[in-house]
This record gives C-alpha cells, sequence and structure tokens, in this order.
C-alpha cells in the first residue's frame, strides 16, 4: 500500500528545461527559481512571479515585488 503523501506531487517543481528557457517578461533577463517559495525571482526587475500547480505565472500583475530588505 502506498501512502499518497509520499506520492504526490511537489506543486512547486518545474521542469527544468522549462526554468533554462524562462526569461523576465519586463527585463528578458534570467531568472532564480526559489523553491521553497515557489517563485521565480527577476533581481533586475525587482518581481517574483508564482508558480502555481508546477505552472510559471509569467504575469506582472501576478508578480510579487521584492523586498530589499
Amino acid at each position: 500500500m502506498t501512502n499518497s503523501i509520499d506520492t504526490a506531487p511537489d506543486q512547486s517543481a518545474v521542469d527544468p528545461k522549462l526554468l533554462e528557457i524562462l526569461v523576465c517578461p519586463v527585463t528578458k533577463t534570467t531568472l532564480e527559481f526559489d523553491r521553497d517559495k515557489a517563485e521565480l525571482i527577476s533581481k533586475k526587475a525587482g518581481l517574483a512571479f508564482p508558480i502555481r500547480n508546477g505552472i510559471p505565472i509569467m504575469l506582472v500583475e501576478e508578480a510579487r515585488t521584492l523586498d530589499d530588505k
């Protein structure tokens, strides 16, 4: 018998090949993957794009503004 918790997919997981080709929609620069927060970070734009159900949401209006603190 398999425990459903052990087999549940990681909701923040993103295909590594997709991460290689995604760029910030504002600056066209590379993004950093923050697995703990399930976000793609654009340091140059100061934005964090959410990942929902394994899908990066690359809309500026959905992005969180990064704090410099």
